[in-house]
């Protein structure tokens, strides 16, 4: 059995609705796909290597639906960029994973991995935990080792946090380093696509083949030469397990010589406004090229309102809030702010963190997405009472010395 038909396998046994629901569709070319990469003799990145892709990005003659029933008729005439270069570089796409519905951009309080469309997805070690959002398919799918790897998409950590409920290595890149064509947005000042696998090295080896041109190569920074911050922002609030994980990374990075220091950077309020403003008018663009029957956010959210049965089980609030409460559209007064406050915080944020390789998230904050800053999920061996390996978020100025400061981490948590 190969590696496709045994994920095929996985993906059927393990992946459906009776068991962790985080299979939205499977592709029926996925064998033909694996043929053609076997028969190819080039040298490539992910030859044969199967991979799922979050149920919001383009993937040829598959359905592209956000995990909204409002838009179930619509199939992908065409892979979306970041597709034909996983293709390009060997992979197998073997279908799409099931999301928080429009990437939980729905309503407020709709729980992580539900839509309509798919219903709950399930956590892989514990149904009773939550499998976070909104890239909840794709972290679990490789959390239960359906696939080594899968695409999802990141707002606001629905990659980063995603992956570290689910114990696994997760990457949204810098905003903009990847192309955003073809893929269902929320806001694309903040969106991007990103990856997710078991390890750090696995995960820069997807984004590296989701990029037009590949990574340059990368190596862990010896443990001497590390710069680290901590931003303390809002760590009081975390569990002490997680405090006292993160307290004993910290306790051996400085045993091996690396230097830390401390930052205060909070969640960024303003992000709201930026998701709510460019929500209808961006998601109505994708939908002008799809083959989505409903073209426009007011037919989808009248579709939402006439059908509660199916649709309303948590409510349109935030759908609805972007359709009435967004006057001048993308020359709004509260968009332009909140657009400046932006600007702000990158040229505050990147000074601050001017000297470091990278930034260790302690309490949850949303500060790293708000400025499009290149951010990881590094995952260990260590469990947390929840039985989930225990992992940390990182973020960083620049991008290369994130992943390589991210490998160090890696490397040493691993031991």
């Amino acid at each position: 059995m190969n590696r496709t038909e045994k994920a095929l396998a996985l993906a059927r046994s393990i992946g459906g609705k009776n068991k962790l629901n985080c299979i939205a569709e499977l592709d029926e070319t996925a064998l033909e796909q694996a043929k053609a990469q076997k028969a190819d003799k080039q040298n490539k990145l992910l030859t044969g290597i199967p991979v799922l892709v979050k149920d919001n990005i383009d993937v040829k003659g598959l359905h592209t639906t956000a995990g909204s029933l409002a838009l179930a008729d619509n199939v992908a005439e065409e892979d979306a960029p970041v597709i034909r270069n996983l293709r390009r570089n060997g992979a197998v796409i073997l279908g799409k994973t099931n999301m928080t519905e429009f990437a939980n951009f729905t309503t407020e309080g709709m729980p992580g991995g539900y839509s309509s469309r798919g219903g709950q997805v399930i956590h892989a070690v514990d149904p009773k935990l939550s499998p976070a959002g909104s890239s909840s398919g794709s972290a679990v799918a490789v959390a239960a080792g359906i696939v080594p790897m899968a695409v999802g998409t990141d707002t606001s950590h629905s990659i980063t946090a995603c992956a570290m409920f689910n114990g696994i290595c997760g990457l949204k890149p810098p905003t903009g380093a990847l192309s955003s064509e073809g893929i269902i947005p929320i806001a694309k000042t903040l969106d991007s696509a990103g990856a997710m696998a078991r390890n750090l090295t696995d995960t820069l080896k997807l984004y590296s083949a989701m990029r037009n041109e590949p990574l340059p190569e990368l190596k862990p920074l010896k443990m001497d030469k590390l710069r680290i911050a901590v931003n303390r922002a809002n760590r009081e609030t975390i569990q002490e397990s997680r405090k006292c994980f993160l307290n004993n990374v910290l306790k051996d990075l400085k045993a091996g010589g690396a230097v830390t220091g401390e930052v205060d950077q909070g969640a960024a309020p303003e992000m709201a406004a930026i998701m709510r403003w460019e929500f209808r008018p961006m998601l109505e663009d994708y939908l002008r090229g799809s083959t989505a029957k409903r073209k426009t956010l007011a037919q989808i959210v009248a579709y939402y309102e006439a059908n509660p049965d199916t649709m309303m089980k948590y409510g349109d609030t935030l759908l609805r809030a972007a359709l009435d409460e967004t006057p001048g559209g993308l020359l709004g007064r509260p968009y332009l702010d909140a657009l400046k406050a932006r600007r702000e915080a990158i040229a505050k944020i990147t000074a601050e963190i001017e000297a470091y390789d990278a930034v260790l998230m302690t309490g949850p904050t949303s500060i790293m997405h708000f400025c499009g800053l290149p951010t990881v999920t590094v995952a260990g061996r260590i469990k947390n009472p929840d039985g989930v390996n225990e992992a940390m978020i990182l973020y960083g100025k620049d991008e290369y010395r994130l992943y390589e400061a991210a490998l160090a981490i890696e490397q040493m948590i691993l031991k």
